[in-house]
């Protein structure tokens, strides 16, 4: 097992903690626990609110093509998530610290920054520990890696609802926590910095090609492939946080007289977004799954 992997398992389960955390709230936050800058409540419209959450989703995706381009060509993988997760932190700062529209705007803008250098960065960085000698084992470290994904996601759209609501923490601490286990992700991968493989970049020359006639057909190429799984993604992230949380705000939980989930009902969460947890339990277990049956093939 190459010596690198802890931490990066450890640091991703960390980093999708926080993130997912703070996404599962973003809705239910602007619209019903947003403040102006005399501390009087001034919440968005749901209109309104999904537009900033589907902007910020949107961003949080086609930064990382600014991102594959810094770490391929300037900086590495290493620096690249290290430096970014460290603007990350700050945006998940802006956001506890600040329940403004300005705290807002800064936030999700340095998120989405630091999302853009981590995401294109991560899963490339756990195959790069890998060579001739161990490469037998890299289906089962992406087997532990994508379970910590899930792991810590599932945990946080549970959990940070749950701060949100209660009257004795409220916005700050449910945007504090995922600030703090992003924060603990940055300190986990530095801590591997000397067990890492790394990669160098390919400098300007890398940045040239990408820009060339050649690179630039091929990303054309690929952009037909995308434009159908945009469609998948665009009705998939109504449910982690956006439209389907708002909905499962006005929905009737009674089933037979019994009451499904009282205590996040009555938090105006609605389930704390149930379809993203169901989501994540499928994927928890359809990864546990994956990496079994990839055990008894061999």
């Amino acid at each position: 097992m190459p010596a690198g992997v802890p931490n990066i398992i450890g640091n991703e389960a960390a980093e999708r903690f926080s993130f997912y955390g703070m996404r599962a709230i973003l809705a239910v936050f602007m619209t019903t626990y947003l403040m102006n800058a005399a501390g009087q409540r001034a919440v968005m419209g749901e209109d309104e609110a999904s537009g900033w959450f589907h902007q910020f989703v949107a961003a949080v995706y086609w930064m990382p093509i600014f991102g594959a381009l810094i770490a391929d060509g300037l900086l590495g993988k290493y620096r690249t998530i290290f430096y970014l997760s460290i603007v990350y932190c700050l945006g998940h700062l802006s956001l506890a610290l600040n329940d403004t529209r300005l705290g807002l705007f800064l936030g999700l803008s340095l998120i989405a920054i630091g999302a853009g250098g981590i995401k294109p960065c991560v899963s490339a960085n756990v195959g790069d520990q890998f060579g001739r000698g161990n490469q037998h084992l890299m289906s089962k470290v992406f087997g532990w890696f994508y379970l910590s994904i899930n792991l810590g996601s599932t945990f946080s759209t549970w959990l940070c609802p749950i701060l949100l609501n209660n009257p004795n923490f409220g916005p700050h601490y449910a945007f504090g926590l995922p600030g703090l286990l992003m924060f603990i992700a940055a300190v986990v991968f530095w801590l591997g910095r000397k067990k890492f493989v790394h990669v160098p970049p390919g400098g300007f020359g890398f940045v040239r090609e990408f820009f060339s006639k050649e690179g630039l057909s091929v990303l054309l190429r690929l952009a037909f492939v995308y434009v159908f799984v945009a469609v998948f993604w665009a009705l998939w992230d109504q449910s982690s946080g956006g439209e389907w949380t708002l909905q499962a705000t006005k929905l009737d939980l009674n089933v037979f007289g019994f009451h499904v989930l009282r205590r996040c009902r009555s938090s105006s969460f609605g389930g704390f977004n149930c379809s993203s947890t169901l989501e994540r339990s499928r994927m928890f277990f359809g990864s546990y799954l994956g990496t079994f049956c990839l055990r008894l093939e061999k």
